[in-house]
């Protein structure tokens, strides 16, 4: 199989990584100065992903920020051979497939969205590791949901990278389940790590400071890029938890001891209830 891999980052140079264990061909494009150049001298791709061999390639994967993913895809679009697959790995898809759809009925491939369900606090090519996504969930926002060949297409085609497990979803689905899952998470953490008291923190933390902190050290471009994208998810998230934040301080606040413990057990329930236990 000939790979197209647009964007070498931690999730691009990853996969790129992954494929070429399975020893498939494997082509890349960066908009960083030299990068593709590191990841061939590193033995991760075979060249450059161009004009030229593109329509050669029988899966394209783009990981790039969410708007340079669009604008690469529009630019690219007439040069991909009919029968071809492409898969993009953006952290929001409402944009990216409405745009992805649009283009592969125009030009006769087959576009799904997707978006992989790990990485690591690190960004860049660097930090990229073939076992990366081993164990790991991809979602997948397909053109038809009823296609079960299409499905298990996919499915094969992403076998290199490891993938546990395939969900399925739409577009809106997955921005909305996105901003709860993984965006407030990393809002949360960021917030969280800017109290003075965080620079005192050894001798004092143990895990659940480390599991809060994880990923308070992000990329603030993607991030802000993925945040505006998926704002009115992320609003919503973001309001139901400032409420609830208000309801701990008010009991602390009043002394009340009684609603304290109750918001403390409402929280114990609603866990056990969220993992089936």
């Amino acid at each position: 199989m000939t790979v197209g891999i647009a964007g070498l980052g931690l999730i691009g140079g990853s996969l790129a990584k992954a494929y070429k264990r399975d020893e498939h061909t494997v082509y890349a494009y960066d908009t960083g100065d030299g990068v593709t150049g590191i990841a061939q001298i590193a033995g991760a791709i075979d060249g450059n992903l161009n004009n030229q061999n593109i329509g050669s390639c029988d899966l394209i994967l783009i990981a790039l920020y969410p708007k340079d993913a669009v604008a690469y895809l529009q630019s690219v679009a007439p040069l991909i051979n009919p029968g071809s697959f492409v898969i993009d790995c953006c952290g929001t898809k409402r944009v990216i497939c409405a745009e992805g759809f649009r283009l592969a009925r125009e030009n006769g491939f087959t576009f799904a969205g997707g978006h992989p369900m790990a990485g690591t606090s690190f960004s860049g090519f660097k930090h990229s590791n073939a076992n990366l996504f081993r164990g790991a969930s991809m979602i997948i926002v397909p053109p038809k949901y009823d296609d079960i060949a299409l499905l298990e297409t996919i499915k094969e085609l992403l076998k290199p990278a490891g993938f546990s497990r395939l969900t399925v979803t739409t577009a809106e689905k997955h921005d909305q389940m996105i901003s709860f899952t993984s965006q407030m998470a990393h809002i949360v953490s960021n917030a969280y790590i800017k109290s003075p008291t965080a620079r005192a923190h050894k001798g004092f933390s143990a895990g659940s400071y480390k599991d809060l902190t994880r990923v308070a050290r992000l990329n603030e471009f993607m991030w802000t890029e993925l945040f505006m994208e998926n704002r009115d998810n992320v609003l919503s998230e973001l309001d139901y938890l400032i409420h609830s934040l208000s309801l701990y301080r008010d009991a602390l606040a009043n002394s009340d001891a009684l609603e304290l413990k109750e918001l403390l057990a409402e929280g114990r329930r609603c866990k056990e209830a969220a993992e089936g236990k």
